[in-house]
């Protein structure tokens, strides 16, 4: 039970910062542009798939620099000759726009790469146990995901709170005609921090690339769940955004992980009720439904806490 304990626990506080990683760069994209971009876990999927095929040829390494930078620079002209000209016509036109591209990204990454799973491998420096727990190996791969999303977290923080770059994003934000009147180009900035956003999502990628499945519909796997984490969290908080991501990483890790049900908690039904529905969801364990759980989570969040765990409803 405690090897189960702390395994889980690491593998969700991992899964977390994962999802952290791409629902921050969505998070802070929703507040300076009021845009939920359907497309952003797409750039997750590219930044995988960059960085295969630049490990390929230059190593793993030089991928986990370019890559990031690649699909950055893509998501920043995403947003200048994109975006930018469906803004006049509403938030229904951006959706579309997004949700569109997204599908368009999926269908290239198919033609290149195909649909079958590629061969990302890690590299063979973080190619071993970190360390062994009980009877388990916990490879240094997964350690090194871990480092980089905290390390990432903290710069993104810093960044955001204590630089003169920060102050003016946070501005933009909430009085983007005021940081224009003070003579910074508004636009600019906009367009940086749409690709900033989609290039912390293709570090996921990246990281998470050798270690989980990169295949093209990583994408719309992965996609549900991190608007759930930023609804979750409260559309346009960062810190409700870390919060929500931790807890759904450790609720659905652990919930994979257990094999309870309400009949083994309480017995089994009569036999007048053996043949019935009623028998079925009797039986069902909880790793069964461990896929809906973030969802399950996201009704209760949306009918008892509407704004989310941290945010407010001007937001």
């Amino acid at each position: 039970m405690l090897e189960l304990i702390v395994i889980s626990t690491l593998n969700g506080v991992l899964y977390g910062m994962l999802l952290f990683l791409m629902a921050s760069g969505l998070t802070v994209i929703f507040s300076m542009l009021g845009v939920l971009n359907f497309a952003h876990a797409s750039f997750y999927m590219l930044g995988a798939f960059f960085g295969f095929q630049i490990s390929r040829w230059f190593g793993f390494w030089p991928a986990l620099i370019l890559a990031p930078l690649l699909a950055g620079a893509l998501g920043a002209a995403v947003e200048r000759y994109g975006l930018r000209h469906v803004h006049k016509n509403g938030h229904v036109a951006e959706l579309l726009f997004t949700f569109g591209l997204a599908f368009a990204i999926e269908e290239i990454v198919q033609i290149i790469w195909g649909k079958s799973p590629v061969d990302f491998r890690v590299p063979p420096l973080l190619d071993f146990p970190a360390f062994t727990l009980f009877s388990t190996n916990y490879p240094a791969f997964k350690i090194f995901m871990l480092v980089v999303s905290i390390v990432i977290f903290i710069g993104l923080l810093v960044v955001l709170k204590r630089t003169r770059i920060g102050l003016i994003v946070q501005a933009a934000l909430t009085h983007p005609h005021m940081v224009g009147h003070l003579g910074h180009n508004v636009g600019r900035i906009f367009m940086l921090v749409f690709g900033v956003g989609t290039a912390l999502a293709a570090v996921a990628g990246v990281i998470a690339g050798p270690a989980l499945v990169t295949q093209s519909n990583m994408a719309g796997l992965l996609g549900p769940i991190l608007f759930v984490v930023v609804v979750v969290g409260g559309l346009g908080s960062l810190p409700g955004a870390f919060i929500a991501s931790l807890l759904i990483g450790l609720v659905q890790t652990f919930a994979v992980s257990m094999n309870g049900s309400l009949a083994g908690a309480f017995g089994p039904l009569s036999p007048d009720y053996a043949a019935t529905w009623l028998s079925d969801i009797w039986n069902v364990t909880v790793a069964q439904i461990a896929p809906i759980m973030p969802y399950l989570l996201l009704v209760l969040i949306l009918i008892f806490r509407p704004m989310g765990l941290l945010g407010t409803r001007d937001t």
